[in-house]
């Protein structure tokens, strides 16, 4: 091989490698900043809270929709607000959320309390919902007194349905992340 073959190898190596190689280095984008984004969406993101639960979560996902059923459908007017409240701390998610609205409107509800309104049941089945690792139908049977109220005498008791949803919470054990009344 010549110097001069040699030099133009070389040239065209060079030159070759050359247009594979951006001419600065890319740098990825910058995310936008917090600001940036709220100024642009009109809305602030706010870091989500770990939902804790005040009371021990239970052993098994049955013994969790269980407990919480009863709790759910044994009440009465002077009590109502003060269960759903506490129903509300010993869960999670959509079912807190939903507690918390029922025991903030029941508080201060005047029908019921001069109604002497109260409910009590049993909770009569609580089956895994097929095709779902975490839900369950629950079958009650309730009835609903008043002390102060005639719109109630003679109502037989009825059938109500739910889905529970269950959540495992690490060394707490199962709660309720979710209650859909059906009936």
């Amino acid at each position: 091989m010549t110097a001069r073959s040699l030099i133009a190898l070389t040239a065209t190596c060079a030159s070759l490698s050359a247009c594979g190689l951006p001419a600065r280095p890319s740098r990825p984008k910058p995310e936008p900043s917090a600001i940036a984004r709220a100024q642009s969406t009109h809305e602030l993101a706010s870091p989500h809270r770990r939902q804790t639960v005040a009371s021990s979560g239970a052993a098994t996902p049955e013994q969790a929709v269980r407990r919480f059923a009863r709790a759910y459908i044994n009440w009465t007017a002077d009590s109502v607000g003060r269960d759903m409240s506490e129903l509300a701390s010993a869960s999670i998610g959509q079912a807190r959320s939903a507690l918390q609205l029922a025991a903030a409107q029941t508080t201060g509800d005047y029908e019921l309390k001069h109604g002497g309104i109260a409910n009590s049941g049993t909770v009569e089945a609580v089956a895994a919902l097929p095709a779902s690792d975490d839900r369950y139908v629950v079958v009650t049977r309730e009835s609903t007194t008043a002390t102060a109220d005639a719109a109630y005498e003679g109502l037989r008791p009825a059938w109500h349905v739910a889905i529970a949803t269950v959540a495992s919470l690490p060394g707490r054990g199962w709660v309720i992340s979710g209650w859909q009344p059906e009936s």
